[in-house]
């Protein structure tokens, strides 16, 4: 067989030599860097745009007009961009934020095709599903940081005295944006972490509710230290939607308790606990008498020389 032909051949379980998986992992290192890169670019050509999409709803909560203070006289901020490369390292680090969210698509891919041929189907299976599921969570929770961010602002802007006026450095302003963004997301991946742990036989669903009165509890202590703001409004805005998904989870991962019992009754024993006989009685049928053509060759032969008796010797 030819060399390249030999090449081309894949190992059904996925099986490479180690400098296989190297190249491998080097090529798709570089294609999802490639990806972010051309992102990145394009986020870059529209960074005026961008800038506007992400500060307009704050500008327009608390924004003061250019003349000044708010005409209504309650405390307005505005956002200035501090230093002399101020505004061109604001836009690196907003056009390298966009593409690494805008091409987590194309490096996820990457990465599943990476891992993938090492995976059973059924993990495949479940692998994906969790994928598809972690996504719109994760775009929920950041879209839930967007949202609450003008009020977060307003509510924060109105501590303010009235002789004092306010100014958001943009730099700072985009970090706290970006770090609501990424808590607000990742902390929506709660309830599918739960769920995968009782999927996995880790966790089952009544032990992960005895811990509810925990669990409130430190999901609230985690919003008020996770939040760059600080507040109590946000606090609560990101502790609540965790709270009631993590119930939800419970009740997905008791429902999944429940299928696999009726699937399996033994499966909630422990290793030391014995299953339940099942002592009813069934018919095995007539018994039919031995037979010579039935016995071995030589208990057939025994009969006839006295040595043996039905088939067996007398020690027998």
């Amino acid at each position: 067989m030819p060399k390249s032909a030999r090449k081309q051949e894949k190992d059904p379980e996925g099986r490479m030599p180690l400098a296989a998986h190297l190249r491998e992992l080097r090529n798709r290192l570089l294609k999802s860097v490639l990806a972010i890169l051309v992102v990145t670019i394009i986020a870059a050509l529209k960074y005026r745009a961008i800038a506007d999409f992400i500060t307009g709803p704050t500008i327009a909560a608390v924004g003061c007009p250019k003349g000044g203070s708010a005409a209504s006289g309650h405390p307005c901020a505005n956002i200035v961009a501090q230093g002399f490369i101020a505004p061109f390292t604001i836009m690196l680090k907003l056009s390298l934020t966009v593409g690494l969210v805008a091409a987590s698509p194309l490096w996820l891919y990457q990465l599943w095709a990476f891992l993938a041929p090492g995976l059973h189907k059924h993990e495949k299976k479940y692998a994906l599903s969790f994928v598809a599921a972690g996504v719109p969570l994760f775009l929920g929770g950041a879209y839930l940081a967007y949202a609450v961010l003008p009020t977060t602002a307003a509510a924060l802007v109105g501590l303010t005295p009235e002789n004092w006026s306010n100014l958001f450095p943009a730099d700072d302003f985009f970090d706290i944006v970006t770090r609501m963004v990424l808590v607000f997301g990742f902390s929506f991946e709660l309830p599918l972490l739960l769920v995968l742990l009782n999927k996995g036989g880790v966790l089952t669903g009544q032990r992960i509710l005895s811990w509810w009165r925990f669990m409130v509890l430190g999901i609230t202590i985690f919003a008020a230290v996770a939040t760059p703001t600080g507040d109590p409004l946000t606090m609560s805005l990101l502790a609540a939607p965790i709270i009631l998904l993590y119930f939800g989870a419970v009740g997905i991962c008791l429902l999944n308790d429940r299928r696999r019992k009726l699937a399996d009754p033994n499966a909630g024993l422990s290793d030391d606990e014995a299953s339940e006989l099942d002592l009813t009685p069934s018919d095995v049928g007539a018994i039919e008498p031995v037979s010579s053509q039935r016995m071995l060759p030589e208990q057939s032969s025994g009969e006839n020389d006295g040595s043996r008796r039905g088939g067996y010797d007398d020690a027998t």
